[in-house]
């Protein structure tokens, strides 16, 4: 589609193209009545500000700083991350801001160093996407930026975060596995490691211990090393008949270790996901997992920074998104005796699937 210039904007009211650039940028020689009528004609059309001349003026970049830990894309892309990413360009480019994507290295995260494009003034505020050590969210929220937090939270600081429903997600998928006769299910994944897979375990944990199910400390099986690096699962001895893992690219990797093993997906052992990426499509079997609805996500932490840039003195908290429940091949569903528990569990189930 051809950039809508101003001398389109020109033609379409019959007027010369110095009118138009008068009233774009407030200048003199321009009534208030046909200014407003300009612009409203250059929003219609799709006209796109010179953001630069803009910023100027108005002591802005319209650049927003994106920062992400390496260990989020350094292994296979993080498809999750950069498709998080890519939502959060796409939302700024709605409000004519430009999203600028630092990296951080493990060793700038820990010896806290702030970011180039801070310490260069080169945006009015930042999105951190991903878990990031305490200590490097309190170095940027004390810049005193305008700051979000995008897919997890610090609950020792005071800055407002967006969230997926980690725990109730993981709690309904939990409770899916349920209804389809497993009492012995395990989870996959470094509780210590970030905020939403704590809170994925405490979903998972909840659905057992509320369903009067044991929770096995042998079955809680270690993904990541505490700097972020996969690690090779160790299985225990006694293997319960399903797993709920923290995300789709853990489940997938568990999953291809479990074949290699001579185990059966799904019909010796199930397995579910959560994010629902692309390897939820493409693993075989394809996987069950938690959908994470990252359009609503990344949307609220654009509109949330960008109110926040504009002086108003927004504060929202923790903001959680609800995802849904996303069936396909990867759970084998076990013939049990039918109880009140079963009914029950079932009956529960409806309203989420």
């Amino acid at each position: 589609m051809k950039n809508v210039t101003m001398k389109d904007i020109a033609d379409k009211l019959n007027i010369s193209t110095v009118t138009v650039s008068k009233a774009l940028s407030d200048k003199d020689g321009v009534s208030n009545e046909l200014r407003d009528k300009i612009k409203s004609i250059a929003e219609e059309m799709g006209y796109r500000y010179n953001s630069l001349a803009k910023g100027m003026k108005e002591g802005k970049s319209y650049n927003i700083g994106i920062l992400i830990a390496d260990r989020f894309i350094r292994d296979d892309g993080d498809a999750f991350y950069l498709k998080m990413y890519q939502g959060v360009v796409k939302a700024l480019s709605k409000v004519n801001y430009y999203g600028i994507m630092e990296i951080i290295s493990s060793d700038s995260e820990k010896k806290v160093v702030l970011p180039n494009i801070l310490s260069d003034n080169k945006v009015d505020g930042i999105i951190i996407l991903g878990q990031i050590s305490f200590n490097y969210v309190n170095l940027v929220k004390n810049t005193a930026i305008p700051l979000v937090l995008l897919d997890f939270y610090d609950e020792l600081l005071d800055v407002d975060s967006i969230i997926s429903d980690s725990f109730y997600g993981s709690y309904k998928i939990t409770n899916y596995l349920i209804a389809q006769g497993h009492r012995e299910i395990g989870f996959v994944g470094n509780i210590f490691s970030t905020s939403s897979i704590l809170d994925r375990y405490l979903g998972y944990y909840k659905a057992l211990i509320s369903n009067g199910f044991a929770v096995r400390e042998d079955w809680i099986l270690n993904d990541r090393s505490e700097e972020g690096e996969y690690i090779d699962f160790k299985l225990p001895d006694q293997m319960p008949t399903a797993f709920v893992c923290n995300n789709d690219g853990v489940a997938y990797l568990f999953m291809n270790k479990l074949k290699k093993l001579g185990y059966n997906v799904p019909s010796e052992i199930s397995v579910v996901g959560f994010d629902n990426d692309i390897v939820a499509s493409i693993s075989i079997p394809k996987l069950t997992t938690v959908e994470v609805d990252i359009e609503t996500m990344t949307e609220t932490a654009v509109d949330v920074v960008i109110q926040k840039i504009n002086g108003d003195k927004l504060t929202i908290g923790r903001k959680v998104i609800t995802g849904k429940l996303i069936l396909r091949d990867s759970v084998a569903k076990l013939e049990r005796k039918t109880d009140k528990l079963d009914h029950k569990i079932k009956e529960g189930l409806k309203q989420y699937i």
